[in-house]
């Protein structure tokens, strides 16, 4: 699918979040985050500090509540900008969505045939349960299910892919999606979506984050921010009574501001992280959108992130789809070359990617080319025979599954050799497919197709298995072929003869160990287990039942995305944690330099713990609260791009958390405090 992908600093992006930071100023919008309303608050009552100030009843210089007051609004429009520039970047993604909801004429059919009445009308007047007919050179005006017709269909609008694909009634590929165009053929359609409710409205409303509710991990972070809070607002509100009583007893120094109050709080409450989180979750959505991923909900994206087992189904995932002749094995008396011979002539009007893999083999090992066979009477192969071949005179050439051959050679009055069964029955436990040759009565040997490996996915597997993350392979093989490719692939487990009901039954079962499980499916018997998994990857290319089943969608339908969906998901949830682990370090580090700073006119004895040496009382703290604002949008890039992701386990995640995250967090803010401080004395401001 082609977005927009603009880069934060882009003027396109930056102005429009600009005036979005000032119109999340409504306090509605700001109580949505309660610990940057905590900030919105202080923000307020500084403000009305300064008036006073202005007015000589200050409690403090007017210049320093101005200074404070102005740099707690700053936090607060920081915050704001990066949670508008993270939605300006999703609004992005939606607009060029947006380019191809066009107004589609559609042909209405009241009956779901080619040849029945058509009424003229809009495409957005048709409703679910309606039929509508679309032929080549049209666009598809809805969201539907085929019912008739068989055409080649342009989806390059919606997944980016340039080659056209096949849709046909019934089967797995009978889905369209409104806004592609049809290239041949003719399609009779029923529509599967009212108005607003397409696959491209879906996606419009998920990138624009209007739907985004907060996942559990984000409900409980926010609870532990707010709790966070609540501890230093009631430390705070008990220091003032504290310093004046301390005042009162002395005779001596002077009460601490309710300005340096306000600004010791906003220090001190994990204003960071809090000013960052929302932003982090909207980036994860649209990291989701450019891996042409539609998620249905930030709780399948922060899943993603959690998952344990993975459910992958063995063809096109972990094998390339295609078997590939891999040897030939002859009979006893007869030659390789024989055998290869006889089945190349069975196999020139098979199509299929095994029918040809078996003709380049014969070609490559033993340089045979293409005979004329004038006069053949090629056999296809059909499910009831499971062989196929070719007639030559009096010759019945035919190449299939054992059983099929071998029935097909006591029908003939031959005998079907043991040595031929047994290098079946070997080529079955290597994990590849045997098929039989026959030329009229006799058996000339096996062909080994081959399931091949995808290059490379081992080691992913591997990856996979430091991360905690147990791989389970589906397929319909037998077990001994199964467990073969399982060995190959290195997959933890795997599921052979699965059926619709034994995929349920393995999810349920993990699940009730306390596990999330992610699978992906593309069929309407995959709905089920769909459904029931944690996280559900539906292709695009597939059903209806499938999508809806689903909480993401591939727009490339691509088996191996779900891999590739478990990383963004981890790594939204490592920048996260990363972020959290910085901001509560960098509250630790902000105590040595503003509460010394606020308390010393309180209590002199206190300035034994300015190990950072600052100017003043009044540049300490007005140091630490530009240093809180400053360090959200430093921040900011880092949050929409998102932690490098590393396969590591949860015990060394942690303990790189704490390395880079938890000790920079701490020796930051002394940095950077100190810094400021000295270009605050340096200009006399302070």
């Amino acid at each position: 699918m082609k977005t927009q992908s603009l880069s934060m600093f882009d003027p396109a992006l930056v102005k429009p979040a600009i005036i979005e930071s000032f119109r999340k100023l409504d306090p509605r919008v700001q109580l949505r985050n309660p610990v940057m309303f905590v900030v919105f608050v202080g923000s307020i009552i500084t403000t009305l500090l300064c008036v006073q100030a202005f007015v000589g009843q200050g409690e403090a210089p007017a210049g320093f509540i101005l200074a404070i007051a102005l740099w707690l609004w700053f936090t607060v429009l920081f915050a704001n900008f990066a949670e508008a520039i993270a939605e300006g970047r999703s609004k992005a993604q939606a607009a060029s969505l947006r380019g191809m909801q066009k107004g589609v004429a559609a042909r209405r059919l009241l009956e779901p045939k080619r040849d029945a009445r058509i009424l003229p009308v809009s495409g957005k007047d048709l409703v679910k349960g309606q039929f509508f007919l679309v032929e080549a050179g049209e666009t598809i005006p809805a969201d539907g299910e085929i019912v008739e017709g068989v055409a080649s269909v342009d989806e390059s609008a919606i997944t980016g892919e340039s080659a056209p694909v096949i849709r046909e009634a019934g089967g797995d590929f009978s889905a369209v999606t409104g806004g592609t165009r049809i290239l041949s053929d003719w399609l009779v359609v029923r529509v599967t979506a009212n108005p607003g409710e397409s696959f491209l409205d879906r996606m419009i409303a998920m990138v624009e984050s209007a739907k985004r509710q907060k996942t559990p991990n984000e409900i409980a972070l926010n609870i532990l921010l707010i709790a966070l809070s609540i501890v230093f607002l009631g430390v705070t509100v008990t220091l003032l009574p504290f310093s004046l009583f301390s005042v009162q007893a002395n005779g001596a120094g002077s009460p601490v501001s309710i300005t340096v109050l306000i600004a010791l709080l906003v220090c001190l409450i994990p204003t960071t992280i809090a000013g960052l989180l929302s932003a982090i979750g909207v980036a994860g959505m649209s990291r989701m959108m450019q891996a042409n991923v539609i998620a249905t909900s930030g709780r399948a994206v922060e899943a993603a992130g959690d998952v344990d087992v993975l459910l992958l189904d063995k063809t096109g995932t972990i094998t390339l789809g295609n078997r590939q002749a891999a040897s030939f094995l002859p009979a006893q008396g007869i030659s390789e070359a024989a055998l290869a011979e006889t089945a190349q002539l069975a196999s020139l009007a098979d199509e299929t990617p095994e029918g040809r893999s078996i003709v380049v083999l014969a070609k490559q090992k033993f340089d045979l080319r293409h005979p004329h066979v004038d006069g053949a009477q090629f056999v296809p192969f059909t499910a009831q025979t499971r062989m196929s071949g070719v007639d030559l005179g009096t010759r019945q050439i035919r190449k299939g599954a054992v059983d099929a051959v071998r029935a097909h050679i006591t029908a003939l009055g031959g005998n079907f050799p043991e040595s031929v069964t047994r290098d079946a029955e070997e080529v079955a436990r290597r994990g590849s497919t045997p098929l039989v040759v026959a030329d009229n009565a006799h058996v000339l040997g096996v062909v080994e197709l081959k399931d091949i490996v995808k290059a490379g996915i081992k080691e992913r597997f591997a990856e996979l298995r430091r991360m905690g993350i147990k791989t389970v392979m589906i397929t319909g093989d037998n077990r001994l072929t199964a467990a073969a490719i399982a060995a190959e692939a290195g997959v933890d487990d795997f599921l052979a003869e699965a059926t619709p009901e034994a995929k349920l039954k393995l999810i349920r079962a993990h699940q009730e160990e306390g596990r999330l499980v992610a699978m992906t499916g593309d069929g309407t018997n995959d709905a089920p287990a769909l459904a029931q998994a944690d996280v559900a990857v539906a292709m695009n290319t597939g059903t209806q039942a499938a999508k809806e089943a689903g909480n993401m969608v591939d727009l490339d339908s691509n088996p191996t995305k779900l891999i590739e969906i478990v990383e963004t998901g981890k790594q939204m949830l490592m920048t996260r944690g990363s972020l959290t682990t910085f901001s509560i370090a960098n509250d630790v580090a902000k105590y040595f330099a503003i509460i010394p700073a606020a308390f010393v006119t309180t209590y002199p004895q206190l300035s034994a713990l300015n190990v950072m040496q600052l100017a003043s009382p009044a540049s300490a703290v007005l140091s630490a609260v530009i240093f809180n604002a400053l360090i959200i949008i430093v921040l900011i890039p880092l949050a929409l791009k998102g932690v490098k992701y590393r396969a590591v386990g949860a015990a060394s995640l942690l303990r790189r958390n704490l390395l880079i995250y938890g000790l920079g967090g701490l020796l930051l803010p002394f940095i950077g405090i100190k810094l400021i401080d000295m270009g605050l004395a340096f200009a006399g401001l302070v």
